[in-house]
């Protein structure tokens, strides 16, 4: 009796990349009947060999009682989650010469699989789908209810399979199974309703500060008493923004699809994303981890708006933690076996009252708290937090007239408008050095397309501040910063006296302790 051994492709996600895995299987023709997975596998792995064993015998074919020992080959990368169920079944079957080897000729296989046979959901088939691409690989194995999302990824064949009994037909030629069709499945995400700017009454001044803010994607904290608007103001700031690209949406979609929350049919984020985490959120829930390392609530909001409401109530951990992914735009999560990178080039807006019963400071109703209260709930948020926020504006109570008012204001379209063309402007200027919008600027960029841009009469403005508002260091960059934008918004090269003062109002002075 002859030794007989199979190899298929599998793929583990790391992170949100695909790292390519040889499943091979090999059925001894001597000894005890057994059934072994090396190769490190987790628990959800080990536990493959049950639902293999049954999916088999219930799609009509026979499992060898033989001695089975799969290998998942590199061995020192971990293997984690139950999309190996479908690679290490299609093996046993060509091992078994049940189906032809044939069938797995540049082909990469991805499922779990239920006891009946049924090829079932596993997280992140997009970042599979990519590796099949990078790899020269052709085609594309998945369950039928992931091949939406793999048809992503356009340069490579996806087949759906609906259960192990299909690929069988299909190998022994009873049957054909036919590519996904992109063209009549795959469609945009369904956009929400969306919050108009004009809908929202009075605030002009913060209207003009999140229009800043988003031209140059700068990070931006409201204050203001309970009920001035500031969630209103924050969810209406969605919909200035423009929308994704397709590179951008893409590597959204594999950042939800890794964390299996990407919409069902397939469909691309094109809408940026808004994440608004309670107060309550663990550290690993905002900036991500666990166990099996998942993206969290900052990479979710990645190319777009991260919004925490109540900043000063979010734990301590969880807000200094923020620091490094406002500098660095990605999170790396450590463990001992392996460290994993996920994006983060989020916008944080941020919205707080002034004290703990929301009053201080109010025209109409009286403050009730205490000096040292106020002052060791504004303490709650760190000078070195606040000194990466580049915008500080405050949101006042609304009086009746502009309330009751029928006077429209200025309407998002308009508005994302001169956002669109004042990001147009930031990219083709910065497209050399890769830094998007002005908001990540290296400190080369800020003195070749700022300081050297500086009007006689701003640059006496930014001297005069940096003395009296005892400005950081990155502080006086995020300020160049602000007027860029400023100045792109208003279609001008040069930064003039007007921009810098105006960029100077949203430079709140505690944030530069």
């Amino acid at each position: 009796m002859r030794e007989m051994l199979a190899r298929v492709m599998g793929c583990a996600v790391v992170g949100l990349v695909g790292e390519p895995i040889n499943v091979e299987v090999d059925i001894a023709p001597t000894g005890l009947p057994a059934f072994n997975i090396v190769g490190l596998p987790d628990a959800a792995v080990s536990e493959a060999k049950e639902r293999v064993r049954a999916a088999i015998r219930n799609a009509g074919a026979t499992f060898p009682q033989k001695r089975i020992t799969v290998n998942l080959a590199p061995a020192d990368l971990r293997k984690e989650g139950s999309g190996y169920d479908l690679p290490i079944a299609t093996g046993i079957l060509v091992a078994s010469e049940q189906i032809p080897a044939a069938i797995c000729d540049r082909t990469v296989f991805l499922g779990e699989l239920a006891l009946d046979g049924e090829v079932r959901h596993v997280p992140g088939a997009l970042s599979v789908a990519a590796m099949t691409r990078d790899g020269g690989l052709r085609r594309l194995v998945v369950g039928a209810v992931d091949a939406p999302e793999a048809a992503l990824i356009r340069e490579i064949e996806v087949q759906p399979l609906p259960s192990l009994r299909q690929l069988i037909d299909v190998a022994r030629g009873s049957t054909a199974l036919e590519l996904f069709d992109r063209d009549t499945e795959m469609t945009d995400e369904p956009e929400p309703e969306p919050v108009d700017f004009g809908d929202v009454r009075g605030q002009e001044h913060v209207k003009r500060a999140l229009e800043i803010a988003a031209a140059g994607g700068h990070n931006v904290l409201m204050v203001g008493p309970p009920g001035a608007g500031k969630t209103l103001l924050a969810k209406a700031m969605r919909d200035v923004l423009p929308r994704l690209t397709l590179e951008e949406a893409l590597e959204v979609a594999k950042i939800y699809s890794v964390n299996g929350s990407l919409p069902e049919g397939g469909a691309l984020l094109r809408q940026r994303p808004f994440r608004a985490p309670h107060h309550t959120i663990s550290n690993a829930g905002l900036v991500g981890g666990g166990r099996q390392p998942r993206p969290g609530e900052i990479s979710l909001s990645h190319y777009g708006l991260l919004f925490l409401d109540e900043l000063p109530e979010f734990g301590v951990a969880a807000l200094e933690a923020l620091r490094q992914p406002l500098e660095d735009h990605q999170v790396t999560i450590a463990r001992a076996h392996s460290a994993v990178t996920y994006p983060a080039r989020f916008m944080l807006v941020a919205a707080m009252n002034p004290c703990p019963c929301g009053y201080y400071g109010d025209t109409v109703r009286a403050c009730t708290c205490s000096e040292g209260s106020v002052q060791r709930y504004q303490r709650r948020i760190s000078g070195p937090l606040l000194d990466r926020i580049d915008i500080f504006v405050e949101v006042p109570r609304l009086d009746y007239e502009k309330l009751a008012g029928t006077t429209v204001g200025e309407s998002s379209a308009a508005v994302r408008e001169r956002i669109t063309a004042a990001q147009t402007r930031q990219r083709s200027r910065l497209a050399a050095d890769g830094s998007g919008l002005n908001a990540g600027m290296s400190p080369r960029q800020v003195r070749m397309y700022c300081q050297e841009l500086l009007a006689p009469e701003a640059a006496s403005i930014l001297r005069m501040a940096m003395a009296q508002l005892s400005l950081s260091a990155r502080a006086f960059h995020r300020v160049l910063k602000v007027a860029r934008s400023i100045a792109d918004l208003g279609g001008t090269e040069e930064i003039g006296p007007e921009q810098m003062a105006e960029a100077l109002v949203y430079r709140q002075r505690s944030a530069d302790r």
